[in-house]
């Protein structure tokens, strides 16, 4: 394995209160009933537009453009208030991964402008070699396209690749395009949603990310 395709929120940053936050904001300013905390972290992982399409069912969709607008506003003013922490690890593990010379990427359904934002605001930006959000792709995640486009952006195989992520959205996605998966327990899924979207390794937390790579390095 020599390229790591990475997710963001839930693996890499803990945005979790950012979110949630920003989402029951966004519901009472347009009007909707707010969701629960674990309705609204069911949906972290998807482009935001599908989010509200599963939270407000029967949603309209030049409604759903203005909710995302609503969202997007609210979430920069936000981000000043709660800045958002790498997880235990990340830095020191994403360092020592640049190192041994693993091609470490970034797969998100977040904006790729507000991808680039976090990571340099991270200092980690600097070992990260690509960087995909929604709005590169025509398809995000559950489906392959954000992997299968950075796999021929970067001139890598499926077989040398891992996707590692914290949603059974990353890990459908990985497997879709034929990539080793890895998921991670820390973040806003679980261990058995993990297994059951077909995780093909499941960490506890991210610096264990170097021990898989090596075993798999050693097959």
């Amino acid at each position: 394995m020599r390229l790591v395709i990475l997710d963001f929120d839930g693996t890499l940053g803990d945005t979790r209160a950012n979110i949630v936050l920003t989402m029951s904001q966004t519901l009472e300013r347009k009007g909707y009933p707010v969701a629960s905390e674990e309705e609204i972290a069911s949906t972290i992982g998807l482009p935001l537009e599908e989010g509200f399409r599963q939270l407000i069912p029967g949603i309209q969709e030049d409604e759903v453009i203005s909710c995302a607008l609503t969202y997007r506003d609210i979430f920069e003013a936000n981000r000043k208030l709660l800045v958002p922490k790498l997880f235990p690890g990340v830095a020191e593990t994403l360092e020592t991964l640049h190192e041994e010379g693993y091609v470490l990427s970034v797969a998100s359904s977040r904006s790729s402008r507000s991808l680039k934002g976090f990571l340099s605001d991270m200092d980690i930006d600097g070992y990260i070699s690509y960087v995909l959000g929604a709005d590169n792709v025509s398809k995000a995640k559950p489906d392959p396209e954000p992997v299968l486009k950075t796999l021929s952006d970067l001139g890598f195989a499926p077989e040398d690749t891992i996707v590692v992520g914290d949603m059974p959205v990353d890990i459908i996605m990985g497997k879709g395009a034929g990539a080793k998966t890895c998921g991670v327990t820390y973040g806003n899924s679980c261990r058995e949603d993990l297994a059951a979207a077909g995780a093909d390794m499941i960490i506890d937390s991210f610096p264990e990310l170097v021990d898989v790579l090596h075993k798999l390095e050693s097959k």
